[in-house]
């Protein structure tokens, strides 16, 4: 028991990782991991999002009914958008200005979506809480380390604090849309050498590999009925 749930907490790290693995989430992932404050403050606020709808899913799976499941979804996570949304407005003015309309977006983050549709509606509530901060810190470390590595050498800096600035020019490269995808690219590449292609064997057949499968085919059936 204890293993299964260490498994279901881990899966996101790197085996199932939603951002370097399952290829999802990757608007926000490139659009704000100029500076590693945002990575990290897009993927905690993701992470929160994640886990509190994850939970209230569970808790009320036996009282959704099946057909406007994924309508319902949209509200709950949009419920805990809106109120992250409010707390950086609040606390954290300047990265709730950084992040702009990509707080907004979560609520049609596959990544939340796909959970929820293929975890929280079939688990536990302590199972769907583990895989949601599972799933949230995997997000968050992709997020944050793309960020640091465009950062350090788009602008010789990590958070803020220059490290290389002084020492080498910086690459700006790095800050615009190219430098995201070479530095996306080249973590993808790295999460595969170290799992030696394991990690990329579950998405490579498409939507049998991606957590939001039912939820598309559910739209694409609804989409054909119309």
């Amino acid at each position: 028991m204890k293993d299964n749930k260490l498994s279901i907490l881990t899966n996101g790290l790197i085996k199932e990782n939603p951002v370097l693995v399952l290829i999802l989430g990757t608007c926000p992932a490139l659009a704000v991991s100029t500076q590693a404050i945002n990575g990290l403050g897009m993927g905690l606020s993701a992470t929160i999002v994640l886990v509190c709808s994850n939970i209230f899913i569970s808790s009320l799976k036996r009282l959704i009914p099946d057909k406007v499941r994924i309508p319902c979804y949209i509200v709950v996570i949009a419920t805990f958008v809106t109120i992250v949304q409010l707390l950086l407005k609040a606390y954290f003015p300047d990265l709730d200005k950084a992040l702009g309309i990509f707080i907004p977006l979560i609520v049609v983050n596959c990544i939340i979506l796909g959970r929820a549709e293929m975890f929280a509606n079939k688990n536990s509530v302590v199972d769907s809480a583990l895989d949601g901060v599972g799933m949230g810190i995997g997000f968050t470390l992709a997020l944050t380390a793309m960020a640091s590595i465009r950062e350090l050498l788009g602008s010789g800096s990590i958070f803020g604090i220059a490290l290389t600035a002084d020492l080498i020019d910086p690459m700006s490269i790095f800050v615009l849309a190219p430098g995201g995808f070479f530095t996306f690219g080249c973590l993808i590449a790295l999460v595969n050498k170290i799992t030696k292609g394991k990690a990329r064997e579950k998405a490579k057949n498409g939507c049998a590999g991606c957590p939001s499968a039912a939820a598309c085919q559910q739209a694409k059936e609804g989409g054909c009925q119309s």
